[in-house]
């Protein structure tokens, strides 16, 4: 099976887009939680920990996702998507259809 790296480099690109505009649109829930208790009862402001601390982790997931993207156009860059960035072999195209992103086969994936 032939990869089409035109039309891998635009998905990924719009993926990568996408997570940042995501991100930047989720900034406002990342801010600190202000403590004022006159404005704010207890379970909201405990609401609004957790909403932060969600919004954190989300966050957190969102930029391993862009460094998986830019890795993996920087391998289709240098001539090497395809391959097991620890052992050299090819990745099977089953695995690279379900997840484009993949850097290691599946034997050096289950190390």
């Amino acid at each position: 099976m032939a990869i089409d790296f035109d039309a891998l480099r635009a998905a990924l690109g719009a993926r990568l887009t996408a997570l940042e505009q995501e991100g930047a649109s989720a900034s406002e829930d990342r801010k600190p939680v202000e403590l004022d208790q006159q404005s704010v009862g207890r379970l909201s402001r405990m609401d609004s920990l957790q909403v932060q601390a969600m919004a954190k982790a989300t966050e957190q997931r969102r930029q391993l996702e862009r460094q998986r993207i830019r890795a993996a156009l920087a391998r289709i860059d240098d001539g090497e998507y395809g391959q097991c960035v620890d052992c050299g072999d090819a990745i099977g195209a089953g695995r690279l259809a379900a997840d484009p992103l993949a850097a290691r086969c599946l034997a050096c994936a289950d190390r």
